[in-house]
């Protein structure tokens, strides 16, 4: 009989021993998962970690409020992207609306670090020496816009241009958290209508 209980006890000891392993196994794998997933939307489009997630809602200069967008300035949608965790699915309401060229680019940050790639969005007020006429994809251009860190004064390549109405919102993470006011900026097809 003792040898059963001592068998049961190293038993016991040996799963619970295993089981905290695996605990220490999973939560290091799931850290190391999170890291790879930071670092591989840092390099899409910088990951907006480092975003001033909220803004004072000023806009550049010269920037045309959108005749008739989709979306009325005070109403609210659904936003349909991931540019910043907590984005997708949660209820935005309109601030603003403007008909402009909006820009993805790619750049490195004058802070250093990675190469931020195909960053969405920055609009056509927001570069250096921004004429009348749009910039196209492949052109090299200065940001002016600061939405993170190390974002101004980069040197940037345009990857797609596109004349359309973007919004600035208002939106609580789906994730919870604090309200993030005067996001720059949404597209049309990144927003769909709260049902």
């Amino acid at each position: 009989m003792l040898k059963n209980v001592a068998r049961l006890s190293f038993m016991i000891a040996l799963l619970l021993f295993l089981g905290a392993c695996a605990n220490t196994d999973d939560e290091s794998m799931d850290q190391g998962d999170m890291e790879n997933s930071e670092e591989s939307e840092g390099t899409n489009h910088g990951d907006h970690g480092d975003m001033n997630h909220s803004s004072s809602g000023e806009v550049p200069e010269g920037l045309q409020e959108a005749e008739n967008p989709a979306y009325e300035v005070g109403s609210q949608a659904i936003l349909e992207t991931d540019h910043m965790e907590g984005m997708r699915g949660a209820t935005a309401t309109i601030v603003g609306v403007y008909d402009t060229t909006v820009y993805a680019v790619s750049y490195t940050p004058t802070t250093g670090g990675e190469r931020v790639e195909n960053h969405k969005w920055v609009i056509h007020e927001e570069l250096q020496d921004a004429g009348e006429e749009p910039f196209k994809p492949g052109d090299e251009v200065v940001l002016k816009a600061s939405h993170m860190e190390g974002m101004e004064g980069a040197t940037a390549v345009i990857d797609s241009a596109e004349q359309m109405a973007v919004y600035m919102v208002d939106y609580t993470p789906a994730t919870g958290g604090e309200e993030v006011k005067n996001h720059k900026w949404v597209t049309e097809s990144e927003l769909s209508p709260v049902e």
